[in-house]
């Protein structure tokens, strides 16, 4: 198939950045050529001087029009790249986020996309399988208007994992206040996702293009495509439907499950379990970001059945209405409950500091440090590593994306 001429001509267009680094390199090979020509001429050696000055100034100006030329493609073909960045900077470290541990993380919510950002500074091999089970908030009134899977969790992973320059990350995270009724309270991110599933007629197919806009280090899978809802039993024989009802009941959790009944998981989600080296649960609301997941029974018995390292990541601080008065081995009972004893190998415990005045102000709303019972949860025949991962930021106890992205990669010398 012979080239288009006219197409080739079109990088050449005024305003590209590429036209006058081609013609700076052309010039350095004109002048190697015209240098070599009688380099090895002996008529005079103030002639091969020149002629050697000619052929070191070729050689500068070609490497330098190179050099300005592989910047000009960086900047259009790489998200967020900056304007000095080395394109043999960019190649050595996409291949080694290439070779990056294989990492599954299963859960939702904002500790999820924590951990996800932390951990797309050492490896791309990242697949986040999210729940869809959300029904409060911008997530909720959209998946009652558009009939559309709930974006929000979604969107905070894609996010998490985006390559893009800060300002589309912002521009995601977006959300609209009380100025415009219609909008009020909706993030752009959302209605992006939406728009795209309504374009596409596919959620997941929306996911994989929103994917493309932001440059993903990894993927985000939602665990199903199933319009399912979450059912909390509690332990005085009331239930309550909707993820976003559940901890406002502030009622003993007995169970959870999930309205329809055995949902089918994506193939996505089972596909990367099955080639993961690192499957980690959480961080993240035990019963209405993590167990969701797991009771996709197809999800619960693949990780069961991996061979990979299986890490739970326990939260520092209970949650009220889900896990009032827990200890760490209440965490991991829950876990068994809905799933299967071979779910996990490894809890992470966080076991650094928390400052008096900001446990003081979780008090008043009865959350307290989570108590982790070592023996109790080895007795139990789990392995327990205890390492300090909490930041106090605004006066909030967040999960440090950086120290605990480390600890789950540790877990790498295990295999």
């Amino acid at each position: 198939m012979k080239p288009d001429s006219t197409n080739i001509l079109k990088w050449f267009y005024p305003g590209i950045g590429i036209k006058r680094w081609v013609t700076l390199s052309t010039l350095g090979v004109a002048l190697l050529i015209l240098g070599t020509a009688n380099l090895r001429s002996e008529e005079f050696w103030v002639i091969q001087a020149l002629d050697a000055l000619v052929v070191f100034s070729g050689i500068i100006i070609l490497i330098l029009g190179i050099k300005r030329l592989m910047r000009s493609f960086i900047a259009l073909f790489v998200p967020g790249a900056s304007r000095g960045t080395e394109l043999i900077d960019i190649l050595y470290q996409k291949k080694q986020l290439s070779r990056g541990a294989r990492i599954v993380t299963v859960g939702g919510g904002t500790g999820l996309s924590v951990l996800l950002s932390g951990l797309k500074v050492y490896t791309s091999n990242i697949s986040a399988v999210v729940t869809v089970a959300d029904n409060g908030g911008s997530s909720g009134r959209l998946r009652q208007q558009f009939d559309v899977l709930p974006p929000g969790d979604i969107r905070n992973c894609l996010v998490a994992l985006a390559d893009a320059p800060t300002l589309m990350r912002d521009l995601f995270q977006f959300r609209f206040d009380g100025n415009s009724a219609e909008f009020s309270g909706h993030s752009f991110g959302n209605l992006f996702l939406t728009v795209m599933t309504r374009l596409t007629g596919d959620f997941e197919k929306a996911i994989k293009e929103t994917s493309k806009v932001l440059a993903l280090r990894g993927q985000v899978i939602p665990s199903t495509l199933g319009d399912v809802a979450l059912v909390a039993h509690y332990a005085d024989g009331s239930t309550v439907v909707g993820e976003e009802q559940i901890p406002k009941a502030r009622k003993l959790i007995n169970r959870v499950s999930l309205t329809p009944e055995h949902p089918l998981a994506t193939p996505d989600a089972l596909k990367s379990i099955k080639e993961a080296q690192i499957i980690v649960l959480g961080p993240g609301s035990l019963y209405t970001s993590i167990i969701p997941n797991l009771l996709i029974k197809e999800i619960s018995q693949a990780i069961a059945e991996s061979e990979a390292i299986k890490v739970y990541v326990c939260n520092v601080m209970t949650q009220p209405g889900e896990t009032d008065g827990y200890a760490v081995s209440d965490h991991i009972k829950a876990l068994l409950k809905h799933s299967y004893p071979k779910i996990l190998n490894y809890c992470v415990v966080n076991n650094g500091e928390v400052p008096a005045e900001v446990l003081k102000r979780y008090s008043k709303d009865n959350s307290t440090l989570v108590f982790n019972d070592r023996k109790k949860i080895e007795s139990m025949g789990y392995r327990v590593v205890e390492e300090d991962f909490s930041m106090i930021q605004d006066g909030v106890i967040r999960h440090d994306p950086e120290k605990l992205a480390r600890i789950i990669l540790s877990f790498i010398e295990e295999i």
